[in-house]
């Protein structure tokens, strides 16, 4: 069995952070397809959500799921769906 190495780089708040913007980047880029808006006015609105809230929860469990899933809870959310 591999041990965890506290060293990890994986692990670093910094690295973590860079991670989660990568992967509100996705989520945005598809609800601005999705929802034909501009990038930033979609980035604007699930910033404002609860989605993103919950996706920021270590707790919910959301920040397991992949941006498409992601984009689809906003969407039920926001009644689009």
């Amino acid at each position: 069995m591999k041990q965890s190495n506290p060293t990890d780089p994986a692990k670093s708040p910094i690295v973590q952070e860079i991670i989660m913007a990568n992967r509100i980047g996705a989520i945005c880029a598809e609800l601005a397809k999705r929802l034909n808006l501009e990038p930033a006015k979609a980035l604007m609105l699930f910033y404002e959500s609860k989605t993103c809230a919950d996706l920021h929860d270590r707790a919910s469990g959301l920040y397991l799921y992949g941006p498409l899933y992601v984009a689809d809870e906003f969407m039920r959310e926001k009644g689009l769906m």
